[in-house]
């Protein structure tokens, strides 16, 4: 079955989910530490270690995965795996209106860029990638930048230079996965700016 426009629809859904991660990593930080939170985090990530294992390394058929997963990985991991491990190492590392603004930008940016460019995409820029996914990205990174800026009092260059470095690496890559790359690489970025400033 080709991958389609609704696939992606679904899948980005999925992405959607990772405001619940947030939040009940805010609730469970501030009522039993930062460490705890974390810890409920890694067991969720190890839960899909497991369902992983059943999947790739058994050949077990899960329904829910399958409707998710794109072509290439059907013999690879999941891009939760490498969402889910961004995450902690986001909010284990960099300040928490960082980590947001870095994982807040690869959901939305990359459900912009995925869902315009799929449906109104015509010129290609890099593989599968179109002008028209860049700049509906490139938009929606920088709304989240400036919200989150705001909100959070922090100083603006940070989210708006987190905004063109994950536009430009999740442009950039096709086989590697952007789930764990986008979010590290902004939030690089928008720590090493505000440790500078």
């Amino acid at each position: 079955m080709a991958w389609g426009f609704f696939n992606e629809v679904g899948r980005k859904l999925i992405h959607i989910t990772i405001l619940v991660i947030l939040l009940i990593y805010a609730v469970l930080s501030k009522t039993y530490g930062e460490q705890a939170a974390l810890l409920v985090l890694v067991a969720l990530l190890i839960f899909f270690f497991v369902l992983e294992y059943f999947r790739l390394e058994l050949n077990w058929k899960i329904p829910v995965f399958l409707a998710f997963i794109r072509p290439k990985e059907q013999h690879r991991m999941y891009g939760v795996i490498f969402f889910l491990s961004a995450t902690i190492i986001c909010l284990a590392v960099f300040d928490f209106p960082i980590a947001l603004a870095a994982l807040l930008m690869t959901t939305f940016g990359d459900m912009a860029a995925a869902l315009v460019g799929k449906k109104y995409g015509t010129t290609l820029i890099f593989r599968n990638k179109t002008l028209a996914g860049l700049i509906a990205e490139l938009f929606t990174n920088m709304i989240v930048g400036v919200i989150i800026g705001l909100f959070f009092s922090i100083n603006i260059y940070a989210p708006i230079l987190m905004a063109f470095t994950a536009t430009i690496v999740e442009t950039s890559l096709d086989e590697l996965d952007d789930n764990l790359i986008v979010p590290i690489c902004a939030g690089f970025v928008g720590q090493a700016i505000a440790l500078l400033a």
